[in-house]
């Protein structure tokens, strides 16, 4: 099946994939957005000085709450019943903030659709919060970074070291 579009039928509309004869498993999808800014943004964002509040913190509601509604958003994604989702969002000098997600689920679909929403959401806060600043900032590189459960197993982006090995 890999590298099947599974989203369309055999005359090419799209559907919904059937997932009812899939075993649920446990799922783990970890994914990465970068923010780019001049440096004097990001000093502002760690000095607290941005007039909206604190944009990390803001950030991290922001990507939770995106990664709960994912399949609203998404329009053949399925709901899921989500077990833990993390936000990480840090300064990474000299011009970027860095969000990282992982999200957790015991379903019979995968949840990468989910942490790539969450970091995402979670970036674009981060450009809202401070446009009146910095309008020229860019989200950059928003990837999956590693995969967890389900027939295909544990994938990997290459040259990443796995985190959280405890995790299944």
């Amino acid at each position: 099946m890999s590298g099947e579009l599974t989203h369309f039928d055999d005359s090419g509309a799209p559907r919904m994939v059937d997932i009812t004869p899939k075993d649920a498993t446990h799922r783990l999808a970890r994914a990465r957005a970068t923010v780019r800014m001049r440096p004097e943004t990001l000093a502002r964002i760690g000095g607290g000085e941005v007039s909206k509040g604190d944009v990390l913190h803001v950030a991290r509601i922001a990507g939770i709450v995106a990664a709960k509604r994912t399949a609203d958003l998404i329009p053949l994604c399925h709901p899921l019943r989500l077990s833990a989702v993390e936000v990480e969002a840090s300064l990474a000098p000299p011009d970027r903030v860095v969000i990282e997600t992982v999200v957790r689920a015991h379903d019979r679909t995968g949840v990468e659709m989910e942490a790539l929403v969450a970091a995402s959401t979670a970036a674009l806060t981060v450009y809202d919060m401070c446009k009146a600043i910095d309008r020229w900032m860019s989200v950059e590189e928003v990837v999956l970074l590693e995969k967890r459960g389900g027939k295909s197993g544990e994938q990997l982006r290459p040259g990443l070291a796995r985190q959280d090995p405890q995790a299944p």
